[in-house]
Parts: structure tokens; sequence; C-alpha cells
């Protein structure tokens, strides 16, 4: 409740009004069933216009007020748990921002989309709910019980027999709803990971012709939503009639007693009249009550959840770096024996005493056999992961010693899945450098070969990106995204295999641009190509997990076998294309 806090203080008036707004409705409910007997057995009975002139504008007035406690109430209910669930969907989305790529291995996406939507939308259902009812049904049920038993204590026994009885069918409710909520939850998250899914990769599907296999799994996850759905409800579709059943023999027990004592002139018809309605508060109270475990039940299954993603212990902090204040001067890179495991204990190692050093403006290329760690050890640089052994030194400093913004702000990476974002290519670019000027933005497009094809939009820069690039080929997208992270001016850049999508033509003008644009900035390049990187300072051959080969282009083919193996290889296959 602690963590919850300080989502409720800065609200804490409309979580005070609201309650207390909704209370004036409560008392008069209970008031005017009273009133109302008061005009039946003194006012109608005695033939007392005036008497039921005073009562009846007493009951409008009173009604009046329950009017304007019940739109107040109402508005600051909304208020409070709609800015409460706001202020926690910001705090929760900023947790994962913060997350590691370790972190985020342990969610899916879809599961993490609809813990920021459907959970907290659960949460915010029950706060409203709470707000509005969770004092009115407690104060209807003890202020008409108190009336009932001042009333007629005897006749008040059935409804203190029934209590009980609708109380353990509360009970059970909660004890079995809950842990069917959580599992369903799970299945809608599955469903959004799966919907997800699809739908970005709408165009593979299409391509594939597979839309019938979508349609039968995407079925089989729906299905398999509905049916856990409806476990979980048939519980409240079982209950209620229960409970229903209950209030409505309780109330015909109430008339049948209650009209043999008026018979036998123990009590006033307009008293009957008024214990009965008392009568349906108080169950109707229960029920409400229900209502309000049935969906907490629900809301804490979404708790939960979002607490997990809360409670995610960050393994990548800069907590204990102790040079924050220091920031990427030459980029000069540095391994030093280092080796890396995603699991912590793990035996097999993705990474195995890797030692090189880049210096500031050299160009290094990496190649190797898929799988062979290539992307795994450039992503050591900017600490998206720890090392499990070993260091990883810019400048000298181990990269653990700077703060996370300070490193990352000296290093530019190209990712292998190249991603841009809705919006237009200009805003796209300014992720590298939002104050650039429209000069230095063309500039950088022009090195990365991206300004011409630009251009030839009818919209030029301001061209809209649709979501994930899907209006542009990969060959654009990857030289946008090379031209923001040029953008950038880093002291190191990083490019894992961006420039597969794009002829060998424009990528020689490409590697021509580095040597003029980021002359002092150190360039890592992974490529399957050879001639992508044949020009490098220095070329670093991979297999897994270890270097097997560094040096020059020409050193390598004098001594590396595996980098013969694919030079020659590659060269007879480009042969045999021309040919």
């Amino acid at each position: 409740m602690k963590r919850y806090k300080k989502y409720i203080m800065p609200y804490l008036s409309a979580f005070i009004l609201a309650p207390v707004l909704m209370l004036s409705e409560v008392v008069g409910e209970i008031a005017l069933p009273k009133l109302m007997s008061l005009i039946v057995n003194n006012g109608i009975v005695n033939h007392d216009i005036p008497y039921i002139v005073e009562i009846g504008a007493l009951m409008i007035l009173m009604a009046l007020v329950m009017i304007i406690g019940g739109v107040g109430g109402a508005y600051f209910s909304s208020k409070a748990s709609i800015c409460f669930t706001s202020d926690l969907r910001r705090d929760l989305f900023a947790k994962v921002q913060e997350f590691s790529f370790n972190n985020i291995d342990q969610f899916s996406t879809g599961s993490l989309v609809t813990r920021l939507t459907n959970d907290l939308q659960q949460i915010q259902m029950v706060v409203m709910m709470c707000l509005r009812m969770a004092f009115r049904s407690p104060g209807m049920f003890v202020g008409a019980l108190i009336m009932a038993l001042t009333m007629n204590a005897r006749l008040a026994i059935i409804v203190l027999i029934v209590i009980p009885l609708l109380g353990g069918a509360i009970a059970f409710l909660m004890i079995t709803a809950y842990p069917l909520f959580g599992v369903m939850q799970q299945k809608i998250d599955r469903l959004n990971s799966g919907i997800q899914e699809a739908l970005t990769n709408v165009r593979v599907v299409k391509s594939f012709v597979r839309e019938d296999f979508e349609n039968k799994k995407f079925f089989d996850m729906n299905r398999d939503l509905k049916e856990h759905s409806l476990k979980a409800m048939n519980i409240v579709i079982v209950t209620m009639p229960v409970m229903t059943l209950a209030m409505n023999i309780t109330t015909l027990l109430v008339v049948w007693f209650g009209g043999n004592q008026i018979i036998v002139g123990h009590m006033a018809v307009g008293d009957l009249t008024a214990f009965t309605t008392y009568i349906v508060q108080i169950l109707s109270s229960l029920m409400m009550l229900s209502m309000i475990f049935l969906n907490g039940a629900r809301a804490m299954a979404s708790v939960k959840r979002v607490n997990e993603v809360m409670d995610a212990q960050i393994d990548l902090t800069d907590e204990n770096a102790s040079q924050k204040d220091l920031e990427v001067q030459n980029g000069r890179v540095e391994f030093k024996d280092v080796s890396f495991s995603y699991s912590a204990g793990a035996s097999e190692k993705v990474l195995e005493h890797i030692s090189f050093t880049a210096e500031p403006g050299e160009i290094v290329g990496i190649i190797g056999t898929t799988g062979s760690g290539k992307t795994t050890l450039v992503q050591l640089i900017p600490r998206l992961y720890d090392v499990t052994e070993g260091q990883v030194l810019v400048d000298g400093v181990d990269v653990r010693d700077y703060s996370l913004r300070h490193l990352r702000n000296g290093v530019a990476m190209v990712l292998q899945k190249n991603e841009l974002f809705s919006g237009t290519v200009e805003e796209n670019l300014r992720w590298g450098d939002e104050s650039a000027s429209m000069e230095e933005i063309r500039q950088m497009a022009e090195s990365a070969q991206a300004d011409e094809f630009v251009m030839g939009f009818a919209e030029g820069y301001n061209t809209e990106i649709e979501q994930g690039g899907t209006n542009v080929s990969g060959g654009q997208k990857q030289r946008l995204c090379i031209a923001r992270a040029l953008l950038k001016r880093p002291k190191i850049l990083i490019l894992d295999d961006s420039t597969s999508a794009v002829d060998t033509a424009t990528e020689a003008k490409i590697r021509e641009a580095f040597h003029t644009s980021l002359k002092e900035t150190t360039k890592i390049i992974i490529a399957q190509r050879i001639g992508s990187v044949e020009e490098a300072d220095k070329i670093l051959v991979m297999d897994d997990g270890k270097i097997i080969g560094m040096g020059t282009h020409e050193e390598l083919l004098k001594s590396c076998e595996a980098y013969q193996e694919i030079y020659y290889s590659q060269r007879d296959r480009e042969r045999q294309v021309s040919a």
C-alpha cells in the first residue's frame, strides 16, 4: 500500500470528497422510507394534507441533496481514479524504459502491453467503484439494519438469518475467482502477443500465403481466452442468481409475516412498506459488496502483475559508477579478456576470452558465421549487457564506471534490425540530435546516401513514416538509420550488418563518407560481406564466441584459414552472378 500512497496524495481531496458526497445519498436512502411511512401512517390515515405537503417537501429537498451528492461523488471518484491510474501508468512505463535487455527478456512485449493497458484499466475501475460504493454499501447496510431493528426487531430476525448465508456466498466468490482471474490475464497476454506478431509481420504472412495458419493460431488463442473467461464468469453466473433468490425469498417472508402483524394490529401499513424497503436495501448492499469483491479479485490479480514489473530488479544500473560525470572523449575501445553468458552461472558462454583494441578514428571490421557472437560483442560497449568476466574499457575507463547516459551518448548504434518510428523523416532523424539544423540533417543524410531518395518523396523530409517504417524499403530504412546515427556525431559508431540491404556501390559511398564526416570517430562494422570491411584498419574474425583471426585484409588472407574460406567463396559467388 505504501507504493500506491504517492499516487493518492496529489488527489487526496478527490479521494476524500467522493465517498463523503456518496454518503449523502445513503442518508437520503435511509431517511426516505421512514418519511414515506410517516405520510402513510399519519398523513393519509388522518387525511392531514398540510402534514403530507410538509413531509413531501422535505423528501423533495432530500432528493435534491442526494442528486448533488451523487453527481459530485461520481465526478470526484472519476477524477481520483483516472488521475491515480494515469500517474501509475506513467511510472510503470518509465520503469520499463529502465529495463536492460535481460529484464525485457523476462516479459513478452504483449504481456507488458497488457499490464500497461488492460491491467491498469481493471485497477482504475475498482478504485472508482470503491470510491462510489465502498462506503455507500456498508453505510446503507448498517443504516438500513438499524432502522429495521428499530421498527420491528422480531421481523428483522429473518434478515439476520440470511446475512451469514450471503456472506458465505461472497467469501466463496473471492476464494474461487481470484486464481481464475490471474489465469485469464495471462491468456490476454498471449492473445496480445499473437496479435502484435501477426500484424507486425503481416507482409511475411501474405508473401508465404499463411493467412489460414495465422487465422487458426489466432482462433486457438481467442478460444482459449474465451474458455478461461467463461470459467471465471461462471462463478458469477452461479452465485448472483442464488443471492438474488435469497433476497427475493427474504422479501417475500417479510411481507408475509409483516402482513400478518398488520392484520392483528401489531404493525402499521406504512411501517411495513418502509421495513420492506430497508430489507431490500440491506440485501442490495450485500449484492453491491459482492460486486466490489468480485471486481476486486480481478483487480488484485492485475495489481500483482503490475507489481511484478515495478518490483523487477534492474540488473544493469550505474548506481555504483565511480565516474558518473565523465563523458566519452576519444572513443578508444579495449576488450580485456572478456567472456559473456546471458544467464548467470551458465556453463556455456556466448563470448570467451575476447581481447582487442580499437584506437580513436580506426575502422574495425568484425566478420564471422551466424551465431558467432558478433552482435553480442558490440552490445557490451554501450552496456546493453554487462560482461560476465573481464573488462570493456572506453578511453581507458571501465564502461561500468560511466553513467549510462554519458556512455550511451558517446556511442551510436545502427542495430541489425533497423527500426523507425511513426512521424516524419525529419522527426526520425532528429533522434540523433534534437537541436540539429535542417542543413546538418541534410548533410548527414547525404553522407548516408539518403538525401536523394528522401527529396524524391512528395513531402521530402516532412514525409510521414508509417508504423515500423513499412512505407520505405529495407535499404532506405537502413540509410535513414545510419543518417540518424551520424547526426549524433558519436565518438564510437557501431554498424551491425546495417548495410546488408544496400547495393555495393551505395555502400562504398557510405564507407567513403566515414573518412570525411566521422574522421575522428571509432567505427566498428559488423558485416557478412568481406567487401564491406576489407578496407578496415583491423578485422576480427569470429567463430563460436572466440576471435580466431585478427589483422588487416592482406594479413588475414595470408594467416587465417577461415577468412580465406569466406573470401574465396564470396568471390566465386560474385563471379558466378556476374557471369
